[in-house]
């Protein structure tokens, strides 16, 4: 078992542009930390394996009480065989970062964190409306890595608001702070979420596609510049600081997922809970999962062993999809054209896209799927 991820469906406010679960204010807390734990030793029974890696992600588990976190740590120590745990992860917003936290986190055995930055400049907060500002994230960067945390943060371009130079400053800024791990994410509109509702309002703009793509190009050409190793699309990492967990969905490994709406996959079956506080809360009291669950076809294994593995530094196997049946007359056709066009490039049997083709990766990655 790779890993395991616990969902924390609380925020202090909703960002613009966010589509995942959650929930404001904490009233809930004590009662979906208790189920979180239920579950927990509820499904043991799935890993038998050694986990290497446990990743608290929302939501904001930073902003619940450093006690119900170590709770769960403790509840998954009781329950599962974890001496090979090499990555402890959580995931923290930076208006909740202090001293006392941080040594709260430390002692219950978080040792890296994920920091919602987002941006440097506090217009671009202020239009994704983050409960932090500028002098918070630069501040929570320098207190984390001096109480020796592994540091990684999100960063968003392509801002329809933002100004080139705010974006070359949010990196540059970033790599002199010396964070350890960068995920660099294009701004996308979502369903659901607020910015979608401003935007049909007509009080916001959309989405600027030749920005984002310009802001991706010199992301890459930057940090290249600078040592860093772009891994997957959008992260980053200075050597030796990949991130394991999250290199562990890319690489199809096995997880489990704890909380409401978390996801886990076993190789051949995905499965999610419900997103739903109080029914999650209320099923799991009773004793069952309130869960769906997909059997992967065929073609969906093919499928995502392509959409994964194009988004990485491995790329895909062209033996290994040979042996899954994906690789065919249409397949070989479509790898001509990319290699052509300068989009993917191969090294004996293993196939990888150029930054050229970084751009464009979900397209050309749906061009090589079976179906």
């Amino acid at each position: 078992m790779s890993g395991i991820y616990i969902h924390i469906p609380f925020c202090r406010q909703a960002c613009i542009y966010c589509n995942f679960y959650f929930k404001t204010g904490t009233t809930q807390v004590d009662a979906l930390v208790e189920a979180i734990c239920k579950e927990i030793e509820l499904r043991k029974s799935e890993c038998t394996e050694p986990v290497e890696t446990i990743y608290f992600g929302g939501g904001t588990p930073s902003f619940v009480p450093a006690e119900a976190i170590d709770k769960i740590i403790k509840t998954i120590y009781q329950h599962y065989l974890v001496e090979k745990i090499t990555e402890l992860t959580l995931e923290a917003n930076p208006d909740d970062i202090n001293e006392t936290q941080l040594l709260a986190w430390k002692a219950a055995g978080v040792k890296r964190l994920s920091i919602g930055v987002q941006s440097f400049y506090d217009n671009d907060l202020k239009w994704m409306n983050r409960a932090h500002n500028a002098h918070e994230a630069e501040t929570s960067i320098q207190l984390a890595i001096a109480n020796d945390f592994e540091v990684s943060i999100d960063l968003i371009f392509g801002l329809p608001e933002s100004k080139e130079e705010q974006w070359r400053f949010n990196l540059i800024k970033a790599n002199a702070l010396g964070v350890h791990h960068l995920s660099c994410y294009g701004l996308t509109l979502e369903e659901n979420t607020a910015w979608k509702k401003l935007i049909d309002k007509g009080k916001y703009a959309p989405a600027n596609e030749q920005l984002s793509a310009h802001h991706f190009e010199w992301t890459m050409e930057f940090l290249s510049r600078y040592g860093w190793q772009h891994y997957e699309i959008s992260n980053y990492c200075q050597p030796g600081y990949m991130a394991k967990h999250n290199t562990s969905y890319w690489q199809q490994k096995r997880y489990l997922g704890f909380g409401p709406s978390a996801h886990s996959f076993n190789g051949s079956e995905r499965q999610w809970n419900v997103s739903d506080n109080a029914a999650y809360t209320q099923a799991i009291k009773q004793g069952h999962l309130p869960a769906e669950k997909e059997v992967l076809t065929e073609e969906n294994k093919i499928n995502e062993y392509i959409m994964t593995g194009m988004r990485t530094q491995w790329g895909i196997n062209l033996n290994t999809l040979s042996e899954m049946g994906g690789r065919n007359a249409a397949f070989n056709e479509q790898l001509e054209k990319h290699l052509n066009n300068k989009m993917v490039e191969q090294n004996d049997q293993v196939i990888r896209l150029t930054n050229k083709g970084k751009v464009y990766a979900d397209a050309i990655a749906a061009d090589f799927f079976v179906s």
